[in-house]
C-alpha cells in the first residue's frame, strides 16, 4: 500500500471500534498521523493505537463526548493540546465525521432523551467539529462525513436515525462549496449493513443477514474496511477532483424492487 498520506494529519471521530477503527487504520497505513477519537472507552481507542503503532504507523487518543454541549470543544482542546506536546502546529489535514449512535426505535418508542442524542452525535457534532476543523485544516485538506444507506432507505424501526443522518448528504455538499475556494474537499461515503456492533442485529443474525443480502446485489456482509477503502480514496490525492459527493457503500442494496 503507497504512504500517499505521509506528512498528513487526520482526525477520525468514533474511531475506537467499527467503521471508526477501520478508518483510523486504513489512513495510518497510508502514512497519516491518526487521532483517535473515543467518546466512552479509552481502553478501546488505546487499542487501535496499539495496533497502529505496531505496524509501524502513529497515532495518538483522543476523548471527547459529542453528546453533550461542549464536547466539540472538549474534542478539539485535547486534539490541540496533543498536537502541540508532538510538536506539531496545530493543523490538520483530514477530518472524518464518523461518530454516531443508533439505537432502533420505531415512532412510538422513540423518546426525546434518545432523539436529542442522536440528533446531538450525528448532526450536531458534525457540522460544529467541521467548524473548527475549518480553522485548522490546511488548504488542499478533506472533510469526510459518514452517511448512511438509509437516506435513501430508510428503516422505520429505526426512525430517529434514518431522518436525522439525511442532514448530513445537504451538509456535505453545502460545505463543498464553502470550503471549495480553499482547495478543501467534502465528501461522504453512505455505508450499509457492515459487521459491527452497531448492526448486530441485521449482520449476527442468520435470518438478519440473509435478509440483507437478498437486498443486496453483492450477497456478503459489508466489513469496515469495505468502507474505509472508500474513505482511503477520498482522503488521498487521487480524490483531488471529487467533491460535494455522496458515495454509497452498500454492496449495492435495494437496486431493484
Amino acid at each position: 500500500m503507497s504512504r500517499s498520506l505521509e506528512g498528513k494529519v487526520a482526525l477520525v471521530t468514533g474511531a475506537s471500534r467499527g467503521i471508526g477503527r477501520a478508518i483510523a487504520q486504513r489512513l495510518a497505513a497510508d502514512g497519516a498521523v491518526v487521532a483517535v477519537h473515543y467518546g466512552k472507552s479509552k481502553a478501546a481507542a488505546d487499542e487501535v493505537v496499539a495496533q497502529i503503532t505496531a505496524k509501524g504507523g502513529a497515532a495518538f487518543a483522543v476523548g471527547a463526548d459529542l453528546a453533550a454541549k461542549d464536547g466539540v470543544k472538549t474534542l478539539f482542546s485535547a486534539l490541540d493540546a496533543a498536537l502541540k506536546a508532538r510538536g506539531g502546529a496545530g493543523e490538520i489535514d483530514i477530518l472524518v465525521n464518523n461518530a454516531a449512535v443508533a439505537p432502533f426505535g420505531n415512532l412510538e418508542a422513540t423518546t426525546e432523551q434518545a432523539f436529542d442524542e442522536i440528533q446531538n452525535v450525528n448532526v450536531r457534532s458534525v457540522f460544529f467539529a467541521s467548524q473548527e476543523a475549518a480553522k485548522r485544516l490546511r488548504d488542499g485538506g478533506r472533510i469526510i462525513n459518514i452517511s448512511s444507506g438509509v437516506v435513501r432507505t430508510p428503516i422505520a424501526d429505526a426512525i430517529a436515525y434514518s431522518i436525522l443522518k439525511a442532514p448530513i448528504d445537504n451538509f456535505t455538499k453545502v460545505l463543498a462549496q464553502v470550503l471549495g475556494e480553499r482547495s478543501i474537499t467534502v465528501n461522504a461515503v453512505a455505508p450499509g449493513v457492515i459487521e459491527t456492533d452497531m448492526s448486530a442485529v441485521f449482520s449476527r443474525d442468520p435470518a438478519g443477514a440473509e435478509f440483507v443480502k437478498s437486498k443486496q446485489a453483492l450477497k456478503r456482509i459489508g466489513q469496515p474496511e469495505d468502507v474505509a477503502d472508500v474513505v482511503g480514496f477520498l482522503a488521498s490525492p487521487e480524490a483531488r477532483w471529487v467533491t460535494g459527493q455522496v458515495i454509497e457503500a452498500s454492496g449495492g442494496t435495494s437496486l431493484t424492487f
